[in-house]
């Protein structure tokens, strides 16, 4: 099983002291403290983190916003997982979120967001093809590569008159949060080497050749791992199943795939179905239907 690992880096002089977290546990190490002059105290600052995978990427996003008064950059993220919990422990109004980081992406990280900390987001993108979907997905705004310091304004100027307006509507987060899941769908299916999925305060990221079943309830998935490790996660077993090797998984029941190299018999039963068994001795039933699909994928020499 994989964590995400932090990686602790070294802070500019300029970017202050850790903020002390907002929650148990210790500060984010890319959590930067609050500056305490009096000019910068004397107004409100919008609360911003920025989150992408490229070092220069974040640099130069960060040296703009330096430059903006009534900005206050309070963290940076190096990936999807980190930014996850940064944003929970900082709480900012503004998140800048890379669309296409690896392993947890821009989309994945508001998947992840609990519910009551989702700030306003902003994506940043190289592809011009997201920008109509940023908006359609209540994205307060959307940054072509290379960012336009003008246009980064823009988007500040855009959060501050929403924050200021209170236009932040019950379910926003939420609508958000769904249409990250359907856009995500509607992309190109790449296949998955690894699952992002939440366990209490940590992501873990579940390699998929460690996966023993994956087992529909609802709107729900449970992933079982071959280390009898149990996870769910919000998603729809057809778009998860077209994410995942084919050669690799295989549906056994309308609710329920099978890591092919986990299961270790299947049995015949009457009425032409069957029973399959995994390493760990668990069984799933086949359905008739299912049965005639395992029988050409799995039973012929």
């Amino acid at each position: 099983m994989i964590k995400p690992t932090i990686h602790l880096g070294k802070m500019a002089s300029d970017r202050g002291s850790p903020i002390l977290p907002m929650s148990d546990g210790p500060p984010h190490p890319y959590a930067y403290a609050r500056r305490s002059s009096a000019a910068t105290e004397s107004m409100t600052q919008l609360r911003v983190v920025i989150a992408d995978d490229e070092r220069p990427a974040r640099a130069f996003l960060s040296s703009i916003l330096r430059n903006f008064e009534d900005v206050e950059l309070v963290g940076e993220a190096a990936s999807g997982a980190e930014c996850v919990e940064l944003i929970e422990q900082v709480s900012p109004d503004l998140a800048l979120i890379d669309l296409q980081m690896p392993e947890v992406d821009g989309l994945g990280v508001v998947r992840l967001i609990r519910k009551d900390r989702l700030p306003l987001v902003a994506f940043v993108t190289a592809f011009d093809e997201y920008a109509v979907r940023a908006f359609e997905m209540n994205a307060v705004d959307y940054l072509l590569k290379p960012v336009d310091a003008a246009r980064l304004r823009n988007t500040v100027n855009r959060a501050i008159e929403r924050l200021e307006r209170a236009d932040l509507r019950p379910g926003d987060g939420e609508r958000l949060r769904a249409a990250a899941t359907e856009y995500a769908a509607s992309l190109p299916p790449t296949t998955l080497r690894r699952i992002p999925v939440r366990k209490r305060d940590d992501i873990y990221l579940v390699p998929v050749d460690q996966i023993v079943s994956i087992i529909a309830d609802g709107e729900l998935l449970h992933l079982a791992t071959k280390q009898n490790e149990r996870f769910t996660i919000t998603y729809r077993l057809k778009d998860l199943e077209h994410r995942l090797d084919p050669s690799q998984f295989v549906r056994i029941s309308r609710g329920t795939l099978l890591n092919v190299g986990m299961i270790q018999k299947i049995t015949p039963m009457p009425g032409g179905t069957y029973v399959a068994v995994t390493h760990s001795g668990t069984q799933h039933q086949v359905s008739r239907i299912r049965g005639r699909v395992l029988r050409d994928q799995l039973l012929r020499l």
